[in-house]
């Protein structure tokens, strides 16, 4: 017998924040990728008798996701963070800096059967047509790098 997975994500609409299931199958022959959603604050400018519908046709395209088991999990992201690099040194610093276009505002892991089916699940979200990009990867079981150092 197959079980599914369930989880809970909440999710932020209108200045309220409301719990979701998800549910997933654990024997999906499915691979998983990850749209990320980049961009500038896409709803600057945009009146709240503009925005609200807009968000309410977001919401039914995860909902719609969701019913038909595409979604894994999923979370917008904070403005703030730190960003670490250098060699060796591990240098911290600011970020990232939202003000970039290509500031990173959240993530959603999706079920698909081919990255063409990613795409065309990334290609209805509602907010594509206000300056966000989403960038579609599939999610790999084993680092690359990990891989070529196995084969030396």
């Amino acid at each position: 017998m197959v079980r599914p997975i369930r989880r809970v994500i909440e999710v932020k609409q209108n200045n309220n924040t409301r719990k979701v299931n998800v549910s997933t199958s654990t024997a999906s022959a499915k691979t998983e990728y990850m749209l990320l959603f980049r961009g500038e604050h896409w709803d600057k400018g945009l009146s709240p008798e503009e925005l609200h519908p807009l968000m309410d046709r977001v919401m039914a395209w995860f909902e719609d996701l969701q019913e038909r088991g595409k979604v894994k999990a999923g979370q917008p992201l904070a403005e703030h963070g730190r960003i670490i690099s250098g060699k060796r040194s591990g240098t911290v610093a600011d970020g990232p800096f939202v003000e970039s276009k290509e500031a990173v505002g959240g993530y959603l892991i999706v079920h698909a059967a081919t990255l063409e089916e990613a795409v065309v699940i990334a290609k209805g979200m509602p907010t594509l047509g206000y300056g966000i990009t989403i960038e579609v990867r599939p999610l790999l079981d084993e680092c690359p790098i990990f891989e070529r150092a196995k084969r030396q």
